[in-house]
């Protein structure tokens, strides 16, 4: 079973093997969420987990929010604990294969969770999944980890190079506002096309 595999994803949510789930929402997310002001854009949140993202967005007033994982156990949770949000919201699927157009892309642990292999074609698919002027935001790990991942840790510098082809930047630096235990190992990203 790979870490790509739906069933490996399925298989750490049935054992509550999610040391990367923080129970919220991050601050630097939500300081972002806070500044739209237009609540009918198409947010796309691959990799969602849980979807902390999803859950505040929603309770904000945002009316388009997707969420897609390819294991269904962070999906039925979901689900419960959000049960006025839109079950035709909710994609079990594979984000390398999902089709639509979206305003807004936001990146929080599905990055870090993919094989580093899969990295450039994240970034190309992000791009193609955008509309015109589209953003892709979130945070990214800038650290090594010790252990094999996931998650799989880079370097500010590798990453830009993932997704200078597609994007231009308009913030990529150290987030200021990390939970304590990600303080100063987290890139903010927002990227337009």
């Amino acid at each position: 079973m790979t870490q790509d595999s739906a069933a490996y994803w399925q298989n750490r949510y049935e054992k509550n093997q999610t040391g990367w789930d923080t129970g919220t929402i991050t601050p630097p997310l939500e300081e972002y969420f806070k500044q739209l002001s237009d609540k009918d854009i198409r947010i796309l949140i691959p990799g969602s987990g849980n979807a902390y993202e999803a859950e505040y967005l929603h309770a904000h007033g945002f009316t388009n929010v997707f969420v897609v994982d390819v294991a269904k156990a962070p999906l039925e949770n979901f689900a419960r604990r959000v049960p006025d949000f839109p079950k035709e919201h909710l994609l079990l699927a594979d984000f390398f294969i999902l089709s639509g157009k979206y305003d807004l892309i936001v990146e929080q642990t599905f990055f870090c969770a993919i094989d580093p292999a899969l990295r450039q074609a994240y970034a190309r698919k992000c791009a193609e999944l955008l509309k015109p002027g589209g953003k892709l935001m979130g945070l990214l790990f800038n650290t090594v980890f010790e252990n094999p991942g996931p998650p799989f840790g880079g370097s500010r510098e590798e990453y830009s190079v993932y997704f200078e082809p597609y994007f231009n930047f308009l913030h990529f630096e150290t987030a200021y506002n990390s939970l304590p235990a990600r303080q100063g190992r987290e890139l903010f990203i927002e990227l337009t096309l």
